[in-house]
């Protein structure tokens, strides 16, 4: 099957390479010439594990190709339109500008009877809208096909998703045949985009279009939901000595709640979860719902709010002012095995140290490059070595793998003082307080060290 995929960012040259992976002859279409020309070279620009390789094949294959020009879409069976819907500038509303445009852009190209589908989170209505836009062609049919990616394992939740989601005209009772229940219109035709997958076993429904255009925020909603609610919890274990960890645990055990996104820190960021948490409450109350907007406005306050109680359990750490102290915060992305840094917990907290008057020095594995022009007043090294050199104050703010097995020995002999505040609660504790740390996490009790670190520890 021909296919186009309109947008190219992390959600369309995801799909289109996933897309030609399963057979298809794929085109991505994006109006940044740089990237177009790098992911038509195989390599993708920006970090996620797996993708160049699926890249590769598929330009070796000839089955995955990238353009600039829209007219390279005509011909294709199946639009899918993949570009980004961010918050408004003004408001929480998600801006639907660049959706607009890509579909108007479309329009001149689309063969008779072709299918468009659209992937990127939207509030409830926009098909309605895109009908408009698309009103000189009824031939043209429309669906809705919402993304389920998560950022570090994009490439396994598309070859392997947890379920697939069609959001047709009529809903599932017009979907299929009255007699024979054969799929009809788009949900055929996404079927047959989707063979591999289905006939591997993965569920598929379909719904009218509302639900589809509800469900990706309504499940971000709740996971957001799960992490403020164990971060609030956290708070009211510092409070009473209870450890977060222990009874996040506990609590995980239960069948009924789950131990996923059950684990307390320093909260979410990116440009998918805060963004689909504040969509979700203004179309709350555009619909005079108030329990939602309300609930919502309280989960995003609760994540915030953990960056600010950082900040302060740091200046706690260093005796009640940051001014002048030396600190180094391992993490830059939003979260790990990304590059990502949009509304990343780590460099909003980093920057918050910075303005405090600490001379700060933020590390990532990956991040780097794209974190230090926009953060003119912190210091990056690539090195977590360089990095911890003079630190007072060690932060972990983004759960690299990288700095889970860091020998806490070897960032002894580095530092000036050994205190680490692990916001992710993610290090062996035992491990680090045996060389003499003293570890702070969130909502866990905080532990005496062995060794009382002192202004020239392990110096």
């Amino acid at each position: 099957m021909k296919i186009s995929v309109i947008g190219c960012g992390y959600l369309g040259a995801v799909h289109a390479a996933t897309l030609a992976s399963m057979g298809h002859s794929v085109v991505g279409v994006d109006v940044d010439p740089a990237k177009v020309s790098q992911l038509g070279g195989g390599v993708a620009p920006f970090h996620e594990p797996g993708l160049d390789e699926l890249l590769q094949d598929g330009r070796a294959s000839g089955r995955l190709r990238f353009s600039t020009d829209m007219a390279d879409a005509k011909g294709a069976q199946v639009h899918f339109l993949c570009v980004g819907t961010p918050q408004d500038k003004t408001s929480d509303a998600a801006d639907l500008t660049f959706l607009v445009s890509a579909t108007e852009a479309l329009l001149p190209h689309l063969a008779a009877g072709a299918v468009v589908v659209g992937k990127s989170t939207v509030p409830v209505g926009t098909v309605a809208m895109l009908r408009g836009v698309l009103s000189p062609r009824p031939d043209v049919r429309l669906g809705w096909n919402p993304e389920f990616l998560r950022q570090g394992t994009a490439v396994k939740d598309s070859l392997v998703p947890d379920r697939l989601v069609y959001g047709v005209e009529g809903g599932r009772a017009a979907a299929f045949g009255p007699s024979s229940g054969a799929p009809l219109g788009v949900t055929a035709a996404l079927d047959a985009v989707y063979e591999p997958l289905l006939r591997a076993g993965i569920p598929r429904l379909v719904c009218n279009f509302a639900t589809a255009e509800l469900i990706k925020s309504a499940a971000n909603a709740y996971l957001a939901t799960k992490v403020s609610f164990i971060n609030a919890v956290a708070e009211l274990c510092d409070a009473s000595g209870a450890d977060v960890a222990e009874l996040s645990e506990a609590m995980g055990l239960d069948p009924r709640i789950g131990s996923r996104y059950l684990h307390a820190g320093l909260g979410f960021g990116g440009g998918c979860l805060p963004k689909d948490i504040r969509s979700f409450r203004s179309q709350a109350a555009d619909h005079g719902v108030t329990a939602v907007e309300d609930w919502m406005r309280l989960v995003d306050s609760v994540n915030l709010g953990q960056r600010t109680r950082t900040v302060g359990l740091a200046a706690e750490l260093c005796g009640g002012s940051l001014a002048g102290r030396s600190v180094t915060v391992l993490g830059a992305s939003f979260k790990p095995d990304t590059d990502d840094i949009r509304d990343s917990p780590a460099l909003d907290v980093a920057d918050r140290l910075a303005a405090a008057g600490a001379h700060v020095t933020v590390t990532d594995p990956k991040a780097v490059n794209h974190a230090w022009r926009r953060y003119p007043r912190l210091r990056f090294e690539a090195s977590t070595e360089r990095a911890l050199e003079g630190a007072e104050l060690v932060l972990l703010l983004t759960e690299w793998d990288d700095y889970r097995r860091f020998s806490p020995a070897a960032a002894a002999s580095l530092v000036r003082r050994r205190v680490v505040l692990d916001a992710r609660n993610t290090l062996d504790a035992a491990a680090w307080q045996a060389e003499g740390w003293l570890v702070r996490g969130l909502g866990t009790s905080p532990a005496a060290p062995m060794v009382q670190p002192a202004e020239a520890a392990a110096r």
